[in-house]
């Protein structure tokens, strides 16, 4: 046969749905057509291949240590899942966790992705491949990948371009291995700091999360993996904080609080998954809640890709949330309601759906719904080409000749894949050093190394690395199940970065106590190197882990804001040692420190730094790295009597002797203190008044005063002064980041458009109001010394789609060196 007639061949052998010259939608018309009701229902499921409960370097596992790293995992794994030929057998929908359920490198996932997807394209009639999906949160969740800082970290940098540029990195690396999509990011709004995953959020403000968010799924979408929304909706306002607990929220406050991170990632972010709540709000579960799933998520905001289920969050509708009698009808709920693909195996959408629509029992228009829109992603993800191979997308992924020759015994492409890359760590190191907060400088910070003779470094997180990882770092979230292996990459602790930082200092360590227990044999040991030494550095806080088994983390909620266990006590006999001792409080969620505050010399909030973060800290105290990272969270004062979080109505605040409880922070939202300083002034509003559809203009200038280089947020906030429902006193409503070196300003301006001051109206519908609009703009939620007011005019507008989501930010350049304090007004 000549060249020619090969080509002939080829393209009679071409089918429709492979033809990359058809639009998309004809495509999947195309193979929907060619498919049978089974085969459609095939496409609904997934299968978590080596979901084995007893790894083999630990067969007697405690039976008081849970191995699951999903909710219940133990007892479905138990109940027995078919085989992946016989999975696959109409097809199959997505892959679970190829490379997230055990220590495989890159070179071994790859091979079984490739493995796998052979399961699935040969034991099939028509040959399609499943996706993948993996978990990336704090990284890619694998063995030996890069840990970047918890996202309550990428809260603190406020810092959107960084987050979006590491969402990028860790999307290339799943994709050089032949995953299609990431189940991150968490747009949960935090509501209660007790809550586990408050380590898992990037705050508690809507407009910082939803700013956040989008640059992540930016980030990911741009290396060409599918960015998940979750937990879609109302997850993080669980009553008392506890995991999987029923929400008793209201419409409204979901809807102006807890929904638009989610709509802005979805229209700013170009997402293209959304995973459901395991939670109920007002008693309707977010799996069966048609209302959220296809009322709102599709029709009011336009959203076409897919919903996935949370992991057995549909058989949770019969076994946890007794709304559905048995698995197969919570399959029926779900899907009706709007979810897609059951994952990470199928239970509620299986065969019996196909005899559902036979029996004229569920409309099949449901089970076509669901397919072309999982099929639509796989034609865009290209893995519906004729020369589509799984092997040949990782190479293309990874930038790799496809004709070079494979290493021996190992994927061409994922050989060549470095995971932990030194490209990795340096955004891993910039992402940490942004993120940590100054609270207060004190009296010991910087460090002026050259009166340490001997420092003391103590606390159960100083020589602990995990300590600077959330739960679903690879570390914490799977290797607990193999001791032995370690950490699967180098995560120096703080003890090792402040030996590597301070070389002349003599540095002894001793830890005192544990995070977790009762145990106070070591305050003696501890009390007595800090004794001894010039300067004590006390690091304390968390250690993430699952259900139980740490401080935070997914089902790790804490009962009251008191540092965990006794190392608050430790600090204690600390301060009374007369030795100026430095807190640096490790941590997922904000602690109480106001008692710790009064006995500290300096205090520093890290939250979950990630790998690199020893360094970042070690930096921060000796001044090597000028703190620049903000609050995501207020830091309470007393660990119990708190409403939640800054946005308040009046009576949330400090009622002055309605109440006897002062819920006033110790820090608040947005605060972060500096080794320079910096003024904000000269507030100048466009327009005294806008009419409702209008916009304005807010320009502020913002001055380095101090000795040093450094950076500010500067924060813009809204309060509608007469409203129809109660608001916020204040509500962030605009941010920028700003570098200045010392004596330079620069002009800072906000283009406030009147959707931003929109808000759910008595009636449900989201308006904007006439009537006065406090503007605010400062440092913190707490430090606001411009303020001025606009007048929106006209009549009261319903918006729903298309209103404005963000406000644009405009920085001019820097202004010349030295100037004086009066130059450049705006």
């Amino acid at each position: 046969m000549t060249a020619v007639d090969r080509s002939l061949a080829a393209e009679q052998a071409l089918r429709p749905w492979q033809d990359q010259t058809l639009p998309v939608a004809e495509r999947v018309d195309a193979l929907l057509a060619e498919m049978t009701l089974e085969e459609k229902v095939g496409q609904l499921g997934s299968r978590w291949v080596g979901n084995d409960m007893q790894p083999a370097d630990q067969p007697d596992p405690d039976p008081d240590v849970t191995l699951n790293v999903a909710p219940m995992q133990d007892v479905f794994a138990a109940s027995g899942t078919i085989p992946l030929e016989e999975a696959s057998r109409h097809g199959l929908g997505h892959l679970t966790r190829v490379f997230g359920s055990g220590p495989v490198t890159a070179a071994e996932g790859a091979a079984e992705v490739v493995r796998l997807q052979r399961v699935v394209v040969e034991r099939s009639r028509l040959g399609i491949p499943a996706l993948v999906h993996e978990e990336c949160l704090t990284g890619f969740t694998t063995y030996g990948a890069t840990v970047y800082p918890a996202a309550i970290a990428w809260g603190a940098t406020f810092d959107p371009g960084l987050v979006q540029r590491m969402a990028a990195a860790i999307g290339r690396d799943m994709r050089a291995v032949g995953a299609h999509q990431g189940l991150s990011p968490v747009l949960d709004v935090v509501r209660d700091y007790r809550w586990g995953r408050v380590e898992e959020t990037m705050g508690e403000d809507p407009y910082l999360v939803s700013m956040l968010g989008a640059a992540y799924v930016r980030g990911l979408e741009s290396a060409g993996i599918i960015a998940t929304l979750k937990h879609f909706a109302g997850y993080s306002a669980s009553r008392a904080a506890r995991n999987h607990g029923p929400v008793p929220m209201g419409r409204r406050e979901l809807m102006d609080m807890i929904l638009p991170p989610f709509e802005t990632a979805i229209v700013e972010g170009g997402a293209r998954s959304v995973m459901n709540s395991y939670s109920d709000v007002d008693g309707v579960p977010a799996a069966a809640d048609s209302w959220l799933l296809t009322d709102l998520l599709r029709e009011e905001w336009g959203f076409t890709g897919t919903v996935v289920s949370d992991y057995w969050a549909v058989p949770f509708l019969a076994t946890m949330h007794e709304v559905a009698a048995d698995t197969d009808e919570a399959g029926v709920l779900a899907l009706t309601a709007g979810v897609d693909v059951e994952l990470p195996d199928t239970l509620g959408f299986g065969p019996h759906l196909v005899e559902r629509v036979r029996r004229g029992e569920l409309p099949a228009s449901l089970i076509e719904r669901a397919a072309r829109r999982l099929l639509t992603q796989k034609v865009q993800l290209g893995l519906l080409d004729q020369d589509w191979t799984p092997e040949g997308s990782m190479s293309a992924a990874a930038g790799m000749d496809l004709d070079s020759p494979a290493p021996e015994g190992s994927m061409s492409a994922a050989a060549g894949v470095d995971l932990d890359s030194p490209a990795n760590r340096a955004l891993a190191r910039e992402m940490a050093e942004r993120s940590i907060v100054l609270l207060d400088g004190g009296t010991a910070l910087p460090l002026r190394a050259e009166e340490l003779r001997r420092v003391a470094v103590v606390g159960p997180a100083a020589a602990e690395p995990r300590a600077f990882m959330g739960c679903y770092a690879f570390p914490n979230h799977v290797l607990p199940r193999h001791p032995g292996l370690g950490l699967g990459l180098e995560a120096p602790s703080v003890l090792d970065a402040l030996r590597t930082e301070l070389p002349e200092t003599e540095i002894v360590h001793e830890r005192g106590c544990d995070v977790r227990g009762e145990d106070r044999s070591g305050f003696a040991a501890a009390t007595a190197a800090a004794r001894e030494a010039d300067l004590c550095v006390a690091v304390v806080g968390d250690l993430a882990g699952l259900f139980g088994q740490g401080t935070s983390g997914e089902g790790c909620d804490a009962e009251d804001l008191r540092l965990p266990g006794v190392q608050e006590d430790l600090l204690a006999e600390l301060a009374a040692t007369g030795t100026p001792v430095v807190v640096v409080v490790v941590s997922g969620r904000p602690y109480a420190l106001g008692e710790v505050h009064a006995g500290a010399a300096a205090l520093v909030q890290a939250f979950m730094p990630g790998e690199e973060g020893a360094a970042a800290i070690a930096g921060v105290l000796s001044g090597r790295v000028q703190p620049g990272g903000r609050l995501p969270v207020q830091i309470p004062r007393r660990p119990g009597g708190q409403p939640g979080t800054y946005l308040q109505p009046p009576l949330g605040l400090n009622s002055h002797g309605i109440s006897n409880l002062d819920p006033t922070p110790l820090f608040p939202f947005g605060y972060g203190a500096s080794y320079t300083s910096f003024e904000v002034g000269d507030l100048l509003i466009s327009d005294a008044e806008v009419p409702t559809d209008g916009e304005f203009t807010v320009s502020v200038r913002v001055r380095n005063t101090g000795g040093r280089a450094g950076e500010e947020v500067v924060q813009l906030y809204l309060h509608d002064v007469l409203a129809q429902v109660t608001r916020p006193v204040r509500q962030l409503a605009g941010f920028a980041r700003v570098r200045l070196e010392p004596g330079t300003s620069t002009c800072v301006r906000f283009h406030v458009h009147a959707d931003r001051t929109a808000f759910t109206g008595r009636d449900l519908r989201r308006i904007v109001e006439p009537g006065d609009v406090e503007v605010l703009v400062g440092t913190s939620a707490a430090d606001l010394p411009c303020r001025g007011a606009v007048r929106l005019t006209g009549p009261l507008r319903v918006v729903g789609r298309g209103r404005r989501l963000v406000t644009p930010v405009d920085v001019d350049p820097v202004a010349g060196k030295q100037e004086g304090r009066d130059a450049g007004q705006s």
